[in-house]
């Protein structure tokens, strides 16, 4: 949590690629080549991964925790619950049927402000609720009493931090951590597709399907490979050939989806570790991983962009479960998304931009250390005839961050 410096090194303003706006404080314009690339990797992780989880309790627990705050004070109280370990339990699944033998483990730990004298009960009660509440909704084969155990462990954060956070609750917040946000746009045809897909799967209404899906998506030039893994739930599969068929269904859409988005030659793998010979296949009770076969954990999963792109920009913050008043490793990330679509979209020169946005402790979300885009512009473009329209963006979106609040307390903002 240590400062920055004020500004960025003079000599950046000498670069002829770069250059220091005048107007907003300690922003920076880049000009981004070409996208040329000849290999492209894209993942996402659905619901009922195991991180994926881990990120959706975190974050449901931080908004439950806001709402609660707004009722019982009329304003948020200091919170960051981003850490969650999700540990698999024991299971023996089986064609027609399967069971349990030990539950799935997770704890939810992290800094939050009592409710009353006895808050600590009241914010272990909110926790459980609140998680059974999330499983119960998302994961439709797992019995998220019997085959999940959640343990709390929530506590006050320290005197610093606590005093950082109120001493916003009347002025412009200011941040309580130094962090980095980053966001891009547009999403190329393969990201888009990765993130259909996965719906689309998740929309499919095939009950033998659960919710613990992920898609690896590769393109070396115009060839595309799908690995998809997708856990089938036994109780809903007769024999093989039952479950045989379902991942013949699953490669089927995958296929199908490749071609509405202009991939004409796709090839498609489902569950490619599985050994039929064997006895070897993704069969699952619950329809997620974390019943046996892997943990999880926040922040190891998708990134505000709703996936995994080791080509592009990618913070390692874990946005899910940090409080949204003040919390730069949170909001920033999903600024940076904000900023990025709002320059392609509204800039005709801008074929594709990155943002960066770098915070200093203490000082207001709304004035980040270092700002800086970096475009891609169409030939004959100069960063010099977009770069007013550029400053007069990140100045809108970072002005509108603290209304942006009610958005990330009642989940109208994607975090993962």
């Amino acid at each position: 949590m240590s400062g920055l410096p004020a500004a960025p090194p003079p000599d950046r303003a000498r670069n002829g690629r770069a250059g220091r706006s005048r107007t907003v404080r300690n922003l920076w314009l880049t000009r981004l080549p070409s996208d040329g690339g000849r290999v492209e990797v894209v993942e996402r992780k659905g619901c009922g991964h195991p991180d994926s989880i881990c990120d959706a309790l975190a974050e449901n627990l931080s908004r439950d925790l806001c709402r609660r705050y707004q009722a019982a004070f009329g304003l948020i109280l200091h919170h960051n619950v981003d850490k969650a370990l999700l540990c698999a339990g024991r299971a023996s699944p089986a064609f027609g049927g399967g069971r349990i033998a030990e539950p799935i483990d997770i704890y939810l730990a992290g800094r939050a402000a009592a409710l009353q004298k006895n808050g600590g009960a009241e914010l272990k009660e909110l926790a459980v609720e609140g998680a059974r509440r999330w499983l119960r909704e998302h994961l439709h084969a797992l019995d998220a009493e019997r085959h999940v155990r959640i343990h709390p462990v929530l506590r006050p954060g320290s005197a610093e931090l606590q005093g950082l956070f109120e001493g916003s609750a009347a002025a412009i917040p200011r941040a309580n951590d130094t962090s980095i946000g980053v966001g891009y746009a547009p999403l190329s045809p393969l990201e888009q597709l990765v993130l259909d897909l996965e719906r689309a799967l998740q929309d499919a209404g095939r009950p033998a399907w659960g919710e613990d899906v992920k898609i690896m998506a590769v393109r070396t030039g115009q060839d595309v490979t799908l690995t998809i893994s997708c856990a089938l739930i036994g109780g809903e599969l007769r024999n093989l050939d039952a479950y045989l068929a379902e991942k013949a269904a699953i490669a089927d859409l995958a296929a199908a989806s490749a071609a509405e988005r202009g991939f004409r030659a796709c090839r498609v793998a489902v569950n490619a570790a599985d050994q039929p010979e064997a006895g070897l296949l993704y069969l699952t009770v619950t329809g997620t991983s974390a019943e046996s076969g892997d943990d999880g954990q926040v922040g190891r999963g998708n990134r505000v962009s709703g996936l995994i792109t080791p080509g592009r920009p990618m913070s390692l913050e874990a946005a899910a479960g940090k409080n949204p008043v003040t919390h730069v490793g949170k909001i920033y990330n999903v600024a940076a998304q904000e900023i990025a679509r709002s320059v392609v979209a509204e800039l005709a020169p801008v074929r594709r931009a990155e943002c960066l946005l770098v915070s200093q402790i203490g000082a207001p979300i709304t004035e980040p250390a270092v700002a800086e885009l970096r475009c891609e512009l169409g030939r004959g473009e100069a960063l010099r005839d977009v770069r007013g329209s550029i400053e007069a963006i990140v100045a809108r979106e970072l002005a509108a961050l603290p209304g942006r609040l009610e958005d990330f307390v009642h989940g109208r903002v994607a975090l993962f």
